[in-house]
């Protein structure tokens, strides 16, 4: 029973919270960041080591190195940018929400005023 828990957290499934992984657009701009963020600092890396004088093969162990931590640069700056999107999309529909209930509201207590002058 316990490993059955375990496997539900590590997936890091939470009950009525926010999954990035979920959100299609956030999905797709973490891969961009992710994958422009590797091959940019790739790129940047040996550029620089080439210009520098290193030989091919360190400039190219050097770009691999540092591609990897573009890499997850990329994702981590992607993810922290999303998740501060993804609570301003949530709020600016409970707002949405919320004065679509007033309206409504607004309109039931006008009509009922209105309903209950037409008769006396």
């Amino acid at each position: 029973m316990a490993k059955k828990d375990d496997k539900k957290k590590a997936k890091g499934a939470s009950p009525g919270g926010i999954v990035l992984a979920a959100h299609p657009r956030a999905r797709r701009d973490i891969a961009l960041a992710k994958g422009w963020g590797g091959l940019g600092v790739f790129a940047l890396v040996v550029y620089l080591s080439v210009k520098a004088g290193v030989p091919a093969a360190d400039a190219l162990l050097r770009g691999i190195v540092f591609g990897m931590g573009g890499y997850v640069v990329g994702w981590g700056l992607a993810v922290a940018v999303w998740r501060h999107l993804a609570l301003a999309e949530i709020e600016a529909a409970r707002r949405r929400l919320r004065d679509a209930h007033q309206e409504q509201q607004r309109r039931l207590e006008a009509a009922a005023e209105g309903g209950g002058q037409g008769a006396g």
